[in-house]
């Protein structure tokens, strides 16, 4: 199938988190990791899903990929490669940044990063912190990545949240430390805040338009290219329902989960797609 043809307009860079619905931070408190390979695995459904939905619009993409993901479905990473994607780090087993000592981050970042370039084949430049959790109290992340060789990073949600954030970063890439790049999550700035505009649970629970009005916003009035990230679990509205959750996290990870896969769809109908090492090559290379 041709993917279809829109104007000229700016190339957006378009994420995915590859991680299962068992492994998302707000549940960990109900899921001992013990128990994660005892229960019923759907990630790579879902992302061949998301592979053949790329496909059909001709949008490229980076999947920051989970080590313990990539290596219990070694060939969904090559298929992922294969199908000229950009293959990126999520870090090992999912566990936050500011919840690692220093060594024992540079043990996960680097495990993922040598398992993900021996499975896939090519360099893995990026990074993406689980719940985004570089903020203001561990910037020594940066001088983490540093080390074990990755380029950039995207793992700074430049709003207020109260589970990660740095309200007052750089809503644009910047370096943190020579040589690394940070690509924070896209927001708009609206009276006198930034407001989420970057994908993630606010694609879910507003209505689609309010997400397309922010990127356009971001590509007309600030004229820089967005980045847009979810998850692969928040297309799959049959996903077992893990019990015990309060009612803030029931809402914010099951609510809309059947809306979001045509909600997708017509992200991608309206806006360029491409992967982060290309969206951002000069900020990258620089």
């Amino acid at each position: 199938m041709n993917a279809p043809q829109r104007p000229l307009a700016l190339m957006n860079a378009l994420t995915v988190d590859v991680e299962d619905y068992f492994q998302v931070s707000a549940l960990a408190p109900l899921i001992d990791r013990n128990t994660w390979d005892q229960r019923e695995c759907r990630v790579e459904r879902n992302v061949e899903r998301l592979l053949d939905l790329f496909a059909q619009h001709g949008a490229r993409a980076t999947f920051f990929t989970l080590g313990w993901v990539a290596e219990r479905y070694p060939e969904l990473v090559k298929r992922i490669v294969a199908a000229g994607h950009e293959l990126a780090s999520h870090g090992y087993g999912h566990l936050r940044a500011s919840e690692q000592s220093r060594a024992d981050f540079l043990l996960d970042v680097r495990r993922a990063k040598e398992l993900l370039e021996d499975l896939g084949g090519q360099r893995v430049q990026g990074y993406r912190a689980p719940s985004f959790s570089i903020g203001y109290g561990n910037q020594w992340a940066f001088d983490v990545l540093q080390q074990a060789g990755y380029r950039y990073s995207s793992s700074v949600y430049p709003v207020q949240h109260d589970h990660y954030g740095m309200p007052d970063a750089p809503r644009f890439p910047y370096q943190p430390r020579p040589g690394l790049t940070e690509i924070p999550v896209t927001t708009t700035r609206m009276f006198g805040r930034n407001l989420p505009a970057g994908g993630g649970g606010y694609f879910r629970f507003f209505p689609y338009s309010l997400s397309r009005w922010a990127i356009r916003r971001v590509n007309a009035i600030d004229l820089r290219p967005a980045i847009f990230y979810f998850h692969p679990w928040e297309i799959d509205p049959d996903q077992p329902r893990v019990p015990g959750t309060t009612l803030k996290t029931r809402f914010r990870h099951y609510v809309n989960l059947d809306k979001t896969e045509s909600r997708l769809a017509q992200l991608l109908r309206d806006f360029h797609w491409g992967r982060v090492d290309e969206v951002f090559a000069l900020q990258i290379a620089s």
